[in-house]
């Protein structure tokens, strides 16, 4: 099987890398091999090396410099996933790709589903909903994955922020008013080797919107002092 994977440096990137090895031949790409805003390269790419399956792991994800960066953040969460659907449309082949619990406003008191009405808050909940859209339009063969607050060894996160932060004061203060679900970055990896398997060896459609994290919540003070807890004695004050 042939994989095009984008995002293959970032947390979740590097960890399909892993993930994806058994499927097969994986093609690697980094902002430094494509430019997703350059979209006539983008799909000379896609077309060129015929993948059956593309996974998505790029996005523009700074949630505030978003708000004065529109346009680029429309490029690369919305232009690119348009193309991308369109050209693994005319494939035949599956697209995974992962969008985020930001298309919801945060305003429900119960875990979301995958039926609950979107109403994203900020240009880059927008951005991520209208490529959700962008693909159900395509009608390829797809997996959007929701997932939140994703965390790994590997690139920038939360989990790695507070283990510096702990390791260099004796004091922390985190928030504690917004709840969400810790969601490891080898956790949606695993999940994507299983569900590609699945579309190939399923004679039913499996396409589909679907949340992508653990069972349970905490907010960003919980989680700190979990992550304290565990690997750095330090004091978390909210």
């Amino acid at each position: 099987m042939k994989c095009l994977l984008f995002g293959a440096n970032g947390q979740v990137g590097y960890e399909l890398q892993r993930s994806l090895a058994p499927l097969g031949e994986i093609k690697t790409c980094t902002r430094e091999d494509v430019d997703l805003e350059d979209l006539e390269s983008l799909r000379l790419l896609i077309q060129n090396y015929k993948p059956e399956v593309i996974i998505n792991a790029a996005a523009y994800t700074a949630v505030d410099a978003a708000e004065s960066n529109e346009i680029k953040t429309f490029a690369i969460n919305v232009n690119a996933v348009d193309i991308m659907s369109k050209e693994i449309k005319k494939l035949n082949g599956l697209l995974v790709h992962y969008s985020s619990d930001y298309v919801f406003d945060g305003n429900k008191d119960s875990p979301y589903t995958e039926e609950d009405q979107t109403n994203p808050l900020s240009v880059y909940g927008k951005t991520k909903l209208k490529a959700e859209e962008k693909i159900i339009e395509s009608n390829c063969q797809h997996f959007i994955f929701r997932t939140s607050w994703v965390y790994g060894f590997h690139g920038n996160n939360f989990l790695k922020t507070i283990l510096r932060l702990a390791s260099e004061k004796d004091e922390l203060t985190v928030v504690s008013d917004q709840y969400g679900t810790p969601t490891s970055a080898k956790l949606i990896a695993d999940i994507t080797y299983a569900c590609i398997n699945l579309a190939q060896n399923s004679l039913k459609n499996t396409s589909g919107i679907y949340n992508l994290t653990p069972l349970g919540e905490t907010n960003w003070h919980g989680f700190a002092n979990f992550i304290v807890s565990e690997i750095i004695s330090s004091k978390i004050v909210s």
